[in-house]
């Protein structure tokens, strides 16, 4: 694969990744509730997802989701509930600062499984991940030469910036959350779990392309 079309990938792909979406969100909650180490966990979660897209891809997926509208309703709505879920759970939590890290690990919110799997499944039931990588990935490979290495190489260059970009919100985060007061850190929750919402309503009138 020619550099120049990798370098021109990856130009896009930092603009995509940049523009807040639920894992990036999920990134900087993480940072401000836990800190960045233990937000990383979740930016691995992240990172696992973008190899199961673009390797979902690689094999057919994404078109069978742009056929059916069956299944691309099944992940459509498993998405939706699931990003539904997590902006209640924000918009009801009593801030960042309220308790400590000790207490929300022991509860299970901030164990290193639950961040992970929050950050895997948030972006692995979102349909218009394949339908973005069915379209967008197609136009970086060479279809005369082998198509699984070119594959490879473009998931490896789109999850390493991914998790540049969820690095730099997390870090973000845990910065924010030392010069906010106690209600400055309820607001953070509270914008996070409503834009979650958001994303989640805006989903559910998202439809196949020519459907």
């Amino acid at each position: 694969m020619a550099e120049m079309t990798v370098l021109a990938f990856a130009l896009v792909a930092f603009i995509g990744i940049a523009t807040p979406g639920p894992t990036v969100l999920l990134a900087l909650t993480n940072g401000s509730r836990f800190g960045v180490r233990r937000a990383c966990f979740g930016m691995i979660g992240a990172v696992m997802s973008d190899f199961v897209l673009i390797g979902a891809v690689a094999f057919g997926l994404g078109a069978l989701l742009a056929a059916s509208e069956f299944w691309f309703n099944v992940v459509k709505w498993v998405g939706i509930c699931y990003l539904a879920l997590l902006g209640i759970l924000l918009l009801r939590s009593r801030g960042t600062l309220d308790g400590t890290l000790q207490s929300a690990s022991k509860s299970g919110a901030g164990s290193t499984r639950s961040l992970f799997l929050k950050s895997f499944l948030v972006a692995v039931t979102n349909p218009k991940g394949y339908l973005f990588f069915s379209a967008f990935l197609p136009q970086f490979i060479d279809p005369a030469a082998p198509q699984l290495q070119q594959y490879a190489v473009l998931a490896l260059v789109f999850a390493s910036m991914d998790f540049m970009v969820m690095f730099g919100y997390a870090l973000l985060g845990s910065q924010a959350v030392r010069v906010l007061r106690r209600s400055g850190a309820l607001w953070l929750d509270r914008i996070c779990g409503g834009v979650l919402l958001t994303l989640a309503g805006s989903l559910a009138f998202y439809r196949r392309t020519g459907a």
